[in-house]
């Protein structure tokens, strides 16, 4: 359990809170316990705050848990971007450097294991479908934008014509997937570079290499 060491605001004082450090907080408790997980009397206590105080500055749980996301996506904007840069790497190196990002933030010492996102969609119930919803919205648009890098290198030449963007996308999307699990089970970040090598060997060969 993450627990945040402040005291909880006495009824009736005013509201006077670091609002960046208080959803620090909450996201990391959504990271350790996916959304349903985590209660309200553990976020009361981790971020500082009474109940009342939270749904005046962030809204109800849910609100609060996509405040969180939107927190936690803001540490891989560096690799959201790379898929959109013309002057990017080729998709191979990309998703190397992505896959090598992921396993460095899911085995990191300051933050829970894993991924937020991957935790919160196996913990969440069809009684918060909408929350199951913004979860599968964030994987979704991963796995398009990669789906958008691979099929910029078929088009340019660099990849074989008949590579299946979409089926090597949803791949690397369900490594991901799978580093995070193995992250949460204890895996060293070693063994997870490990599975990331093997992952890339299924990576089509280069056309100007398939020519040598």
């Amino acid at each position: 359990m993450i627990v945040m060491k402040t005291s909880i605001p006495k009824k009736g004082r005013p509201i006077k809170f670091d609002r960046a450090q208080a959803l620090d907080q909450a996201m990391l408790c959504f990271w350790q316990s996916g959304y349903e997980g985590t209660s309200m009397s553990v976020l009361t206590q981790a971020m500082g705050m009474n109940a009342p105080s939270i749904y005046a500055a962030f809204g109800d749980k849910k609100s609060l848990f996509l405040k969180a996301v939107g927190l936690y996506l803001t540490g891989q904007e560096n690799d959201r971007a790379s898929f959109e840069l013309p002057e990017a790497s080729q998709a191979r190196s990309v998703v190397e450097a992505l896959l090598l990002g992921v396993i460095a933030r899911y085995t990191g010492e300051d933050t829970p294991p894993g991924c937020l996102v991957g935790t919160s969609a196996l913990s969440v119930s069809e009684s918060a479908s909408d929350i199951k919803k913004a979860v599968a919205h964030v994987r979704h648009t991963m796995e398009a934008k990669l789906e958008q890098r691979i099929q910029q290198d078929i088009e340019q030449g660099i990849l074989p014509p008949d590579t299946l963007a979409t089926g090597l996308a949803t791949f690397i999307s369900a490594t991901i997937q799978g580093i995070s699990t193995l992250a949460r089970d204890g895996a060293s970040r070693e063994k997870l570079t490990h599975v990331k090598n093997l992952a890339m060997k299924a990576w089509p060969t280069p056309l100007e290499q398939e020519n040598k």
